[in-house]
This record gives structure tokens, C-alpha cells and sequence, in this order.
């Protein structure tokens, strides 16, 4: 399953184009957007497939993902516990090859921990967690492997190289990790290519 995930930068970042572009380009099975606006709505009339989106409370951005086949089931949100700016929720989606989460975490260092602890404990046994973590430095563990790629994402003030969109699995192998280019918005998206165990041999 090759699936990419990408922070849009809701106020003047990656329009519809540069998405539908994207998608036209590489293809995903799933592609998970953060910072997404209303805009975002109108993938399926460009693309075909389907589209949920999901706001960050009291924000007039949030959460959503595009697939070419419709989901199995509606997509969900979680609460997360809250920073004290922002409140933040992380998109849930179950799929057939596996349990994906959408996340968009705060940027405090030990609560972003805390939230990402909190996701890994409802997804079931094969599930993927991906998005901008604002997260610098290790990860927990806790079952899940980081396997998304190692190049810089983001640069806090145009200045400091930051890997802040990552990805975590937990019973998949990752046979493919890509930083790809940004375009308007100031993360690069990531791509990833997920497997079951033991597919190859």
C-alpha cells in the first residue's frame, strides 16, 4: 500500500492544483493531509475516489484524506489531550489491508509523546500512524517501529532543518521511504510503501 502524507500550510501553502498534481504523479493508495481546508472538498470531482476531512476544534483547518477506493468505513476522530493553544485530534481510518491514523500533534516535546501514546493504544495489531508529529528527536517505542525517511521535512524559520513528518508501524514492513518535493507549503510530503510481514518471501 503506498501511502503519503503531507502538511498543506493552510494560509498560503499547497493548493488544490499542486495535490491533484501529486496524486496524478505518484499514485498513492492513500494520501493523509494536515492543515487541509475546504478546498480539499473538491478531490473527488478532480480525482474521482473519496474524501473525508476533519477539523481541528475551533480552527478552520484539519485533518483529511483522499483514497481511490471508498473507505470501509466512515473515518473517525480522537481527541487527543490537549495543548494550550490549540486543541488537536488525530483521523482515524480503517482500511483492508491495515488501521491508519492521520496526526497532526502539538509541538510540546513531552505532550506531542504523550498524544502519540494515546493513538498507539487504540489502533488494532496492524496499523500505521502517520503526519506532521512536530516531534524532535527519538520516538516511543511502544510496538511500533519509525520507518518513514530520514531527510529534513521542514525548516523552522527558513533556518533549522527539521524531520518532523514521520512514520510509525506496528506488524508491516516498509519496503520504499521518500522525502518528495514541497511545492507552496513548508513541509515536504513524505511517501511510504507498506507491506504485510512476509510478503516477499
Amino acid at each position: 500500500m503506498k501511502i503519503i502524507s503531507w502538511n498543506l500550510l493552510h494560509r498560503s501553502g499547497a493548493c488544490l492544483d499542486e495535490v491533484v498534481r501529486l496524486v496524478e504523479q505518484e499514485a498513492p493508495d492513500l494520501l493523509l493531509m494536515q492543515e487541509a481546508t475546504r478546498s480539499i472538498d473538491a478531490l473527488p470531482a478532480r480525482l474521482g475516489g473519496y474524501c473525508a476531512r476533519h477539523l481541528l476544534p475551533e480552527r478552520r483547518h484539519g485533518l483529511a484524506a483522499w483514497s481511490p477506493r471508498p473507505f470501509r468505513a466512515a473515518p473517525t476522530t480522537l481527541l487527543l489531550e490537549p495543548g494550550l493553544i490549540v486543541k488537536r485530534v488525530c483521523q482515524l481510518l480503517d482500511l483492508p489491508e491495515l488501521a491508519a491514523a492521520n496526526v497532526h500533534l502539538s509541538h510540546g516535546q513531552w505532550l506531542n509523546r504523550r498524544q502519540l501514546r494515546q493513538i498507539f493504544a487504540i489502533l488494532p495489531a496492524r496499523a500505521a500512524v502517520l503526519g506532521d508529529c512536530n516531534m524532535v528527536g527519538p520516538s516511543p517505542g511502544l510496538g511500533f517501529r519509525e520507518v518513514g525517511p530520514r531527510k529534513t521535512t521542514h525548516w523552522a524559520g527558513r533556518v533549522l532543518p527539521l524531520r518532523l513528518d514521520r512514520c510509525f508501524i506496528r506488524d508491516l514492513e516498509c519496503c520504499e521511504a521518500r522525502a518528495l518535493a514541497r511545492g507552496n507549503s513548508d513541509h515536504r510530503p513524505i511517501l511510504v510503501r507498506l507491506e504485510p510481514p512476509g510478503s516477499r518471501s
